[in-house]
């Protein structure tokens, strides 16, 4: 895999640090949009994977989090993320004019994917969703109830069953380790509501993967949603003991060959 090269965008409420993982001659683009707290520096297997697979990779650092400016883990509008994430789309095609755009969020990035998909869905080729914080998600409304929002960090074990990827997490520099902010709480309701509200993807292929074992994103409350925007074309995938990030999992390997399995499709079409 080449080298990945970084890119400094003006996004909607700040400095916007994208990365790329160029291939040479690809057949589609792939963005990858990541979680909350993290960057996408930690899906640099994921890069790897798809590049392998024909994929020119272009992912950001959403606003508040990685090497992109802001308050750390500050959102004030998830809307305007999917506008950032539109900034990087234009910056991929601009690359590679006329490739299909598939489009890969996990957990918080699988919301700001959807929502993407919802008001873009011609620009896209497929959606891949991960680990979604999608449907009822009842984290944020528990944390507002309190007067307080406690100062709790994510437990790396929950990550993964490998312990290195929870050793990694904990380690890194660029994750965030502290706890939620309000304003953060406040716009992850509001973009679940939207989402809800915001009609299905229509034809668009829509592929969902998920660990029946995932304690911070649990599968049951992300089902809804996940049926709510698909408007048909679903193909699922659940994983009998894995935690929230599949891609990282000790049976990555089976969740990369359904992934890239689910790509080989779409772009036969």
């Amino acid at each position: 895999m080449a080298d990945a090269r970084e890119h400094v965008l003006t996004g909607t409420r700040g400095r916007i640090t994208a990365r790329e993982w160029p291939r040479p001659d690809p057949r589609y683009v792939a963005l990858l949009v990541h979680g909350y707290g993290e960057h996408v520096g930690r899906y640099e297997e994921v890069a790897g994977v798809l590049t392998g697979h024909g994929a020119a990779v272009f992912g950001p650092d959403h606003i508040g989090h990685g090497r992109s400016a802001g308050e750390r883990v500050r959102i004030e509008d998830f809307e305007d993320v999917v506008t950032d994430v539109d900034a990087v789309a234009d910056l991929a095609r601009a690359a590679h004019p006329g490739l299909p755009v598939v489009l890969i969020g996990h957990s918080m990035g699988g919301l700001i994917a959807a929502r993407y998909a919802q008001r873009h869905r011609e620009r896209l080729a497929a959606l891949v969703l991960s680990g979604p914080v999608i449907g009822d998600w009842e984290l944020p409304r528990r944390l507002l109830a309190l007067e307080e929002i406690p100062d709790t960090p994510i437990n790396p074990a929950a990550l993964s069953r490998d312990p290195a990827v929870g050793a990694a997490y904990a380690a890194d520099p660029l994750v965030w380790h502290g706890p939620m902010k309000r304003p953060t709480l406040l716009a992850f309701v509001r973009t679940l509501a939207a989402v809800s509200e915001g009609g299905d993807i229509g034809r668009l292929p829509l592929l969902w993967l998920h660990g029946d074992d995932d304690r911070l994103v649990p599968l049951p409350g992300s089902r809804p949603g996940v049926e709510r925007i698909s408007g048909g074309d679903l193909t699922e995938r659940i994983y009998p003991g894995a935690r929230h990030e599949v891609f990282q999992e000790t049976n990555r390997a089976e969740v990369f060959a359904d992934l890239t399995r689910f790509l080989d499709g779409v772009l036969a079409r």
